[in-house]
């Protein structure tokens, strides 16, 4: 009844979705695991494909087959169908419940996007630029943003295609991570080398040949999914006699959610005990980094010998026909990880080179961050040095007006205005540039000369007279005062020439 969930979401489930350290201890067999009854008719809800919208990949294939119309269509379609997008035709004919709640789930998926790019926004300090979310939902494929309200055929296509072509691309992703890996790993070692000595070397390079050996020293390992393999787990997992052995009967003991077929973790859970011979986490030897990706690539070989639909399940049928095969009755050996360089020595130089550039890099970086430290220093320290010499100018003026000293003159206003509390404390005008008392006229430099050279009572008599009214002073010459019995004549204007 879940055939479309499966051929979408068992392609990355929790062992190869999950990060390495959050695998499956070895410790645990993953054969014996059973799911609680009311759980049987439904994926493990722990199955997670990776995806950023694994949640709402799952709520529409969940709501799509509640529907009897297409659960009948689905069912009746092959993989390649619904990868052309023939399936997504069907949702014309779904009921009205079922497409009403699929807008929903559309409109919230959409608004949860929204939300995260305004999130990221804020984070990169654009909170003051407008967000264009059309121009951003279009790096979402995997719904239409022309039209963020209803849930229409072209979302179905859409959505189906790039889960589709995401889970497809894991495998490939998964290997180049773990190439990283070993590489790191390598060049690690490498770099501790360089740091000893020549005897430290020799020992180092000793040890880490001896830790090789000692991993590579296991039990034969079986051929992933060959009758060998799948008997060791009938006996030792299950407890049942090897000579009864039924590949049937396996495939519904290990059919765990009871949907008809394999998917990609049921298919792992078979490899626990092939495993356990080359991996004890208790040892120095071994790294279980690796030990899932052995995990990992014993499941996609399986995958690639039973699964002839390519669907990502093996059904009851195609197990059936494999365990007919000539691969499965005599496989060849199987060749493990440290048979198998994931690296060649030019990969190794040029990744080694790779880090070398992201170091000198991150030093650049570095300088430069720096460098505008000690700038933004220096700034700091010239604005320390300038307020103290403003703070200095403030505390200089508070003393003079508490002292009621003038100023400096560079501190001086301009022009002749003085400050008012200066007013009262002006320096003595020198006696040349004193005004004279009220009736002391100036007297001519001949006169002042002739004062000085005349004996001292002419003297006192020239400072006599200069206190005599302006009446009683002599007249110039040719002016002669007329005398005081002559009777003034009037003066006729009219007799004047």
């Amino acid at each position: 009844m879940f055939h479309l969930y499966g051929l979408l979401t068992s392609c990355l489930v929790l062992a190869s979705v999950m990060s390495w350290a959050k695998a499956v201890p070895i410790s645990i067999d993953k054969t014996k695991v059973k799911l609680p009854e009311e759980t049987v008719k439904e994926p493990p809800q722990s199955v997670d494909t990776g995806l950023h919208y694994d949640r709402y990949l799952r709520e529409v294939i969940d709501f799509l087959e509640k529907d009897q119309h297409f659960r009948e269509k689905l069912h009746n379609t092959d993989m390649e169908d619904i990868k052309q997008g023939k399936l997504a035709k069907e949702l014309d004919f779904v009921s009205h419940h079922v497409r009403t709640k699929l807008d929903e789930l559309k409109r919230q998926e959409v608004s949860r996007l929204r939300t995260l790019i305004k999130a990221k926004q804020d984070i990169e300090g654009g909170n003051d630029i407008a967000v264009d979310h059309q121009a951003l939902l279009k790096q979402f494929e995997y719904l239409n943003h022309m039209n963020p309200h209803t849930f229409e055929v072209e979302d179905l296509d859409r959505l189906i295609k790039s889960a589709t072509n995401d889970l497809e691309n894991y495998d490939k992703e998964r290997h180049e991570e773990f190439k990283r890996y070993e590489m790191m790993k390598e060049h690690e070692r490498r770099e501790h080398l360089k740091t000893l000595d020549e005897e430290g070397r020799r020992k180092e390079e000793e040890h880490y040949e001896e830790m090789k050996k000692k991993h590579a020293d296991h039990p034969k390992v079986n051929h992933p999914g060959s009758k060998d393999q799948l008997k060791e787990v009938w006996e030792e997992a299950d407890g049942l006699d090897p000579e009864d052995f039924d590949p049937k009967t396996f495939f519904n003991l290990h059919d765990t959610n009871g949907d008809g077929f394999f998917d990609e973790q049921e298919l792992e859970a078979l490899f626990t005990k092939e495993l356990e011979k080359i991996y004890d986490p208790t040892n120095e030897e071994d790294d279980m980094v690796e030990m899932e990706e052995e995990r990992l690539r014993m499941r996609e070989h399986v995958m690639n010998e039973v699964d002839t639909n390519k669907d990502r399940l093996v059904s009851l049928d195609e197990f059936l026909v494999a365990t007919k095969k000539k691969e499965f009755l005599e496989p060849d050996s199987w060749e493990t990880l440290e048979q198998n360089q994931e690296y060649t020595e030019e990969e190794m130089r040029e990744f080694e080179e790779q880090l070398a550039r992201q170091e000198e890099d991150l030093h650049q970086k570095a300088a430069d961050l720096q460098q505008q430290r000690e700038d933004l220093e220096r700034q700091q320290e010239q604005l320390n040095a300038q307020k103290m010499e403003l703070q200095q100018a403030v505390d200089h003026m508070e003393r003079l007006k508490t002292q009621k000293v003038p100023p400096p003159p560079e501190m001086q206003l301009e022009g002749n205005a003085v400050p008012e509390s200066l007013g009262h404390d002006q320096p003595p005008v020198p006696p040349e540039h004193q005004p004279l008392p009220p009736g002391h006229q100036d007297i001519p430099q001949e006169q002042q000369q002739q004062q000085q050279d005349a004996p001292p009572n002419q003297q006192d008599l020239g400072q006599e007279h200069q206190n005599v009214p302006q009446e009683n002073q002599p007249l110039p010459p040719g002016h002669n005062s007329p005398p005081h019995d002559s009777p003034q004549m009037p003066l006729d204007h009219n007799n004047v020439p």
